[in-house]
């Protein structure tokens, strides 16, 4: 399971501990999604250069406490997701480098009366609790000064020791997942001066008095608050924006996947003061239940001026209104993607006046359909450099359109349209309309440097004259079969052309062509992505004089219609064999005989109407129509036999009326000579038989040898009666009359048994 750099990889392999022969060349070992209870003392005691060692997802309950010691150079342990229900400071104490560890997802209840961590110098991230977690104690942190991240899951905690947090000096990123706000506003005491991004999940804000007990953010010197899956109400924002507001070094502020009860109807009005350092503002999946009823938002208007960076995803946004795009005067970049703006709403939202200093504005996956619209709404917008309407339905394009002067990078594509007119601006520099209908593109674009045709239905390059600063250009997918030299010739001050997973005739003369000829620094011709040739033209490392290109590489048609071709006639020929030596009737056989095999019991005795089922050869017809069936069914009482030539049913395939009469019959009766051994049909009613016999352990079968059969003299497909012979008491045809009458008295005999 390791490959060449010594990652070993043996997850989800069903192992129940870690298994045995780990050497000192192990960097990395990936044991996760296993079924491993305990870590014992030796199980890791070899593999001394390991950095990396993965064990979450299993059911370890219990580690020897000199089970990493050994491990000096580990930087990566999980242990998440398993069954620990302590903590022992001991497992980590000789885990010098150890820089990232995650014990989340165990059944701990707290971290113990000390630290277990005391000894980890070097970490710089810890994941910690579970749905189990209650308790965080003073000192439970000690030995930890600098963390990059630190995440506890507190979801169900209900007692933290006020001072537990303020023995690690600075925290990058911490994540929280409480549900208690009052335990929030203690942890946030103690983390005032330490955090710089501050994460809090899974949390309700829905109690204004509670809000009370968050007045301790306020002093905090957090640059970066974030809320994910977090209840917000129309009561409490305001109390929430009045405390980010005395934040003093507050910069970003994000929303991710929350909740919004309410319509906006925020009853206090919020002040912006002079210090705010708020610039960045971020809102994901924001839920709001009645999204039509909410308001123009006129509350927060003097918190919008300062705003740089604002994002709105995925919220159901279908206006803003003028007077707050007006109000974003300092905006810089706005995302509002995948939202319901419309054309007429985009036109309300960009008002005259509004986001005056926008400079990338994106409108992706939103519901415009009128391009000439999009653009004239935009117009106005004179510091507009960045524009992403892709994956809007568009459909259309007209012939003229009025676009910013500054716009330098506009984003098509996925927007169906099916050409390009002289409606795409002339001030471009980056233009993208990968994933349309192109069928051609000879546009003028005298400043265009990168060009992006992914997707679309071309069969020729666009013409370089009209694009002669032309330096990127991406035609991948497309229908492109060969290039000119005229064409390569116009492009030579291009760095990078990626024509990949086209239909390419391929040829090394064809890639040395490109670069030798054309001087384009970098090619992608691959068939598809295989070859990526850069200077001096390689393909995959080799020089283009030592590649040899195959077969399949350079006729892949050709070879798949010569594959399909062959394996048509492979299939007819075994048609026509199966037919000549009737291998469908055989296979019915076989089949007949597997459910034979499976029925585990006999038929019930009311379907019972044969005393025995006679098998035995046509060349032996003449005694046993003749002798024994005259004797037996004139018997007093009679014998009632089963006879192929009398008793099978007209029509009925002959293998079935074989298993029927057997399964009919109290007794099988077997009429053995050298005929006998060389009838294949006998073989048939003698294997259908045979599991009855040995299966049900039962003495159905009853052996008549009417000639003498040497049992070395039976060939080997008739194993079974080999078998049989040597197990079975079997009744052999004397020659005397006298004899032949104690014959029919202990065949009468077997046949009652």
């Amino acid at each position: 399971s390791c490959d060449a750099s010594q990652l070993c990889n043996c997850s989800s392999m069903g192992l129940d501990s870690i298994p045995l022969g780990l050497t000192a060349k192990i960097t990395v070992l990936n044991l996760a999604h296993n079924r491993i209870k305990h870590i014992q003392s030796q199980d890791l005691q070899q593999a001394v250069n390991l950095r990396a060692l993965l064990l979450q997802s299993n059911k370890i309950s219990s580690i020897d406490e000199d089970s990493f010691r050994s491990l000096a150079r580990l930087e990566l342990l999980d242990l998440s997701n398993n069954s620990l229900s302590h903590l022992s400071p001991v497992w980590f104490g000789h885990l010098f480098s150890l820089q990232h560890l995650n014990l989340q997802g165990n059944s701990y209840r707290d971290l113990g009366q000390s630290s277990p961590f005391s000894s980890l110098r070097n970490l710089s991230s810890l994941h910690l609790g579970s749905p189990q977690l209650s308790v965080i104690r003073q000192g439970n942190f000690e030995g930890i000064e600098l963390l990059h991240k630190l995440w506890i899951d507190g979801s169900n905690l209900s007692q933290y020791e006020q001072g537990s947090l303020k023995s690690i000096k600075k925290i990058n990123h911490m994540i929280i997942n409480l549900r208690s706000v009052k335990l929030f506003s203690e942890i946030v005491r103690d983390l005032l001066h330490s955090v710089t991004w501050l994460e809090v999940r899974r949390i309700a804000f829905s109690s204004p008095a509670e809000m009370q007990l968050l007045r301790v953010m306020s002093s905090s010197f957090a640059k970066k608050i974030s809320f994910r899956q977090t209840l917000l109400t129309d009561a409490t924002v305001p109390e929430i924006v009045s405390i980010l507001e005395d934040m003093s070094k507050l910069v970003e502020l994000e929303l991710v996947d929350c909740r919004l009860l309410g319509t906006g109807q925020w009853k206090m009005q919020i002040q912006a003061k002079q210090s705010l350092t708020l610039r960045v503002l971020t809102i994901e999946k924001l839920s709001i239940e009645e999204f039509y009823l909410f308001t123009d938002l006129q509350a927060v208007e003097s918190l919008l001026s300062l705003f740089t960076r604002v994002t709105v995803q995925n919220t159901k946004v279908f206006l803003v209104p003028c007077r707050i795009s007006q109000h974003l005067r300092s905006l810089e970049y706005l995302d509002l993607s995948a939202n319901l703006l419309g054309d007429q709403s985009l036109e309300h939202s960009a008002c005259q006046g509004g986001w005056p200093s926008i400079q990338t504005l994106n409108l992706s996956q939103n519901s415009l359909s009128d391009l000439e619209m999009t653009s004239k709404s935009l117009s106005h917008l004179r510091n507009l450099i960045v524009l992403d309407i892709s994956q809007n339905n568009f459909g259309e394009i007209p012939d003229v359109c009025e676009w910013p002067k500054s716009l330098k990078y506009l984003n098509l594509s996925s927007t169906q349209i099916p050409k390009v007119t002289p409606c795409i601006p002339l001030t471009l520099e980056v233009l993208d309309v990968s994933t349309n209908n192109l069928k051609e593109f000879g546009l003028q674009f005298p400043n265009l440097k990168e060009l992006y045709l992914t997707r679309n239905q071309l069969k020729t390059l666009p013409g370089a004259a009209p694009i002669p600063n032309l330096v990127a250009l991406s035609v991948r997918r497309n229908k492109l079969n060969s290039f000119s030299k005229e064409e390569f010739e116009s492009f030579r001050r291009m760095e990078l052309l990626d024509a990949s997973d086209n239909n390419f005739i391929c040829s090394c003369e064809f890639l040395s062509f490109i670069h030798h000829e054309a001087g384009i620094a970098r090619v992608l011709v691959g068939w598809p992505d295989k070859y990526v040739c850069d200077s001096p033209l390689a393909v995959r490392g080799a020089q283009v004089g030592a590649v040899h290109l195959s077969l399949m590489e350079c006729h892949r048609s050709l070879v798949v219609s010569l594959i399909c071709v062959l394996v048509f006639l492979v299939i007819l020929l075994l048609v026509a064999v199966g037919y000549k030596y009737h291998m469908v009737w055989y296979l019915r056989m076989t089949w007949a005989w597997l459910q034979a095999k499976r029925k585990p019991k006999r038929a019930p005795p009311k379907d019972v109407c044969y005393d025995a089922f006679v098998s035995y050869s046509e060349n032996d017809s003449d005694w046993v129509e003749n002798t024994m069936v005259r004797e037996l069914e004139q018997a007093c009482p009679p014998f009632r036999l089963c006879l192929h030539k009398r008793d099978f049913v007209p029509g009925k395939w002959i293998v079935d009326n074989i298993i029927d009469s057997i399964e009919k019959s109290h007794k099988t009766l077997f009429v053995l000579s050298e005929h006998f051994v060389q009838s294949e049909w006998c073989k048939y009613e003698l294997d259908f038989s045979h599991f009855r016999l040995f299966d049900e352990n039962n003495d159905t079968a009853i052996l008549v040898l009417l000639e003498p059969i040497q049992s070395k003299a039976i060939p080997k497909r008739f194993c079974k009666l080999r078998k049989i012979m040597n197990t079975k008491t079997y009744l052999e045809w004397p020659a005397g009359e006298e004899q032949q009458q104690q014959f029919w008295f202990n065949l009468k005999v077997a046949l009652r048994s």
